[in-house]
């Protein structure tokens, strides 16, 4: 099968999507993963938009790079200016890449409304350009933006402007769906007729999300003879979004055969889509094919059941190819084979018909009917088998904590503080410490007592904090069930509390979340997940 080069714009399409505003420490670092990944190409911004991306690209000239080629984004030179003369034209070359990406407008329509120049114009803009730039030693890859809908509008006009980048010399040809709206059937169609009319032409396919076709649009343009794909991680991109080359990758290589990243470069797809995340300081998306944290997630006691003598049975790849992982999800429609695969996690010596699972079997519907829900806070849960199994053994003992909560708040950064006491073996630790409400007071303060003993719990960092009420009919004395989703930068994990007392239960969570951390630490071979 023919090797695809993928090519990320998680820098620059990626950098439009509502909410992300990555820092040029962000971007070094999403550039290091990519390439890590095996990304062919990362376009990285336009340096001619701010001074950020200035900056960003005189960083990245020193960065040393195993499989990655950076390449700076910017438009084709302005209606009446000669290209040389172009101040944007300047800022990519300064940039200093080897490869530059030039968009140009491919739909009569935005040449003649938007752009207001006539089509000779526009097509004279980007032969100008692209000639240009592959004077100056350049790799061009020619973006025909909207180049689907100025297709179906006026396909002959289209044609000629690839025509134009190709006789300059672009390198690459990529066709954009740039409003999303295109479907699949269209885009094997037109970049069919592309790739017979260049037939020397290396052509690229650039899918926007609006329509929820990004991926399959996608595949079916590679399927049509395309040989470039362009997308970002997660799918991250301006309204709905970019194709999302997280499972764009993955179809092409395991599915279809295609050569697009190293096959042992495959297995970082997960850490490398929720690294990129966690950066952006975005959620990760838990329903998200290949790297989700629900994809091979099981729930159901018969699939349960099955997937433990076959994972083909409700599987389509093996989750460790792409770096992910089986879970089995604790809940009260789980059966006991299931239960048993995570207490094999802790024992595997236990039998499905032991004394010791029916005792933990017995436990979760107890804690189950107290409102615990362990399928969203399996951390949590192997703490409880711990427990029942005797292999648990506190690393620390709370002895109490008191909570003041000042209103109207007379400091900006902290309207609350907690004194804690801990005991660690024989030894007493007391401190203070002020946070931006009770609960962020709390953690500090644990933490504050804790690190001196346990460093590793200053590897720890709260990324989401969820509270549900469970029996509202009781109005203010309602039971709450708290989630604390915790990482260290390697592992994410959920740790749950319930109690009538908010506190108490975000204290519960947050004990579990340390706890875990440091057993982890100390059995680090040990799985978390089946």
């Amino acid at each position: 099968m023919a090797r695809i080069s993928i090519y990320d714009s998680t820098l620059r399409d990626g950098a439009q999507a509502q909410g992300i505003s990555y820092s040029v420490d962000d971007k070094i670092k999403i550039v290091e993963r990519l390439d890590a990944l095996g990304i062919r190409y990362i376009e990285a911004g336009n340096p001619g938009s701010n001074p950020k991306d200035l900056e960003f690209f005189a960083r990245a000239a020193s960065l040393k790079l195993a499989n990655a080629c950076i390449i700076a984004f910017g438009a084709t030179r302005k209606v009446g200016i000669p290209v040389a003369d172009d101040a944007n034209i300047q800022s990519l070359l300064k940039a200093g890449t080897a490869a530059i990406a030039i968009f140009g407008k491919s739909w009569d329509y935005q040449a003649l409304e938007i752009l207001r120049t006539t089509l000779e114009e526009n097509l004279a803009m980007i032969g100008d350009t692209v000639r240009y730039l592959k004077r100056h030693g350049k790799e061009v890859v020619f973006d025909a933006e909207h180049f689907f809908d100025g297709y179906k509008d006026n396909p002959e006009f289209a044609l000629k402007t690839l025509a134009a980048a190709v006789e300059a010399g672009a390198d690459s040809l990529a066709l954009c769906d740039t409003n999303g709206g295109s479907f699949p059937d269209e885009i094997f169609d037109i970049t069919r007729t592309v790739c017979q009319h260049f037939p020397n032409a290396a052509v690229g396919i650039h899918c926007h999300n609006d329509s929820e076709m990004a991926v399959a649009n996608s595949i079916r343009a590679v399927q049509a003879g395309a040989t470039q794909v362009q997308g970002t991680i997660n799918g991250l991109g301006e309204r709905c979004g970019n194709a999302n080359l997280c499972s764009i990758i993955p179809n092409l290589q395991l599915k279809l055969g295609h050569d697009c990243i190293p096959a042992d470069a495959m297995r970082h797809l997960t850490s490398t889509s929720r690294s990129v995340a966690e950066i952006a300081n975005m959620p990760h998306n838990d329903k998200a094919p290949y790297v989700g944290s629900h994809a091979f997630a099981h729930k159901g006691g018969m699939h349960i059941d099955a997937v433990v003598k076959n994972p083909i049975s409700y599987e389509h790849v093996n989750p460790e190819l792409v770096g992910n992982s089986r879970r089995m999800l604790m809940s009260e429609v789980a059966g006991r084979s299931t239960l048993l695969a995570r207490i094999n996690a802790v024992d595997p010596t236990l039998a499905k018909d032991s004394p010791e699972t029916r005792g933990i079997v017995d436990k979760l519907k107890e804690l189950e009917h107290e409102g615990y829900q362990f399928e969203a806070a399996e951390s949590s849960f192997e703490l409880v088998v711990r427990k029942m199994l005797g292999r648990y053994t506190p690393f620390f003992e709370l002895v109490e904590f008191k909570v003041i909560v000042s209103e109207p708040c007379v400091n900006e950064e902290a309207n609350s503080s907690v004194i804690i006491k801990v005991r660690v073996g024989d030894q007493e630790v007391l401190t203070v410490a002020e946070g931006d409400g009770p609960v962020n007071a709390l953690d500090r303060a644990a933490r504050k007592a804790l690190e001196r003993l346990y460093p590793a719990i200053g590897e720890i960092r709260l990324t989401d904090y969820k509270v549900r009420v469970l029996d509202s009919d009781k109005a203010s004395a309602a039971k709450v069930r708290v989630l604390v989703e915790s990482t260290d930068g390697r592992e994410n994990w959920t740790t749950i509390g319930v109690s009538t007392d908010i506190i108490n239960a975000s204290w519960q969570a947050l004990v579990d979340a340390m706890e875990y951390k440091l057993i982890r630490d100390q059995e680090p071979k040990s799985p978390s997940r089946l």
